[in-house]
């Protein structure tokens, strides 16, 4: 029976869970992106399109939406080998909202080149409902 109970909590983020994700997200786009000016890359546009906190506000996978493409892997590296100072450094920004920061684990969101392919699709001459070897797969990760 708990182990149903803690399946179907891990389904919907409770009240709690929404908040402190969505302070981390506006708070951490704002460090990153204040951090990308000042190391004086211009052509860099970084989002952070979703983060996932667990249920005991320990863990937050942060998911990254970096444009070029190109330049998505060599900054995510950056960023997760400097995670432990990004932490101390949400810690102090937000030490008056969370008496604890949860580790942060990075990932490149790759949901708008999922729909972009699926698009792309579309557009051919086959249907690609009817042959489904056309569609792009998605990958886990």
């Amino acid at each position: 029976m708990e182990c149903l109970l803690l399946f179907i909590m891990g389904i919907e983020e409770t009240p709690r869970q929404k908040k402190v994700a969505t302070a981390i997200q506006q708070e951490l786009a704002g460090m990153l992106q204040k951090a990308i000016r000042n190391q004086g890359y211009s052509n860099l546009v970084l989002s952070i399109t979703k983060v996932n906190v667990t249920i005991d506000l320990s863990l937050a996978k942060v998911y990254l939406s970096v444009f070029p493409q190109e330049k998505a892997a060599v900054f995510l590296k950056n960023i997760q080998e400097n995670s432990f100072q990004i932490r101390h450094d949400m810690s102090q920004r937000m030490k008056h909202q969370l008496r604890r920061m949860p580790k942060f684990w990075f990932y490149i969101d790759d949901s708008l080149d999922y729909v972009d392919g699926i698009e792309k699709a579309f557009k051919q001459l086959d249907n690609p409902i009817k042959d489904a070897k056309g569609l792009p797969k998605r990958q886990k990760k």
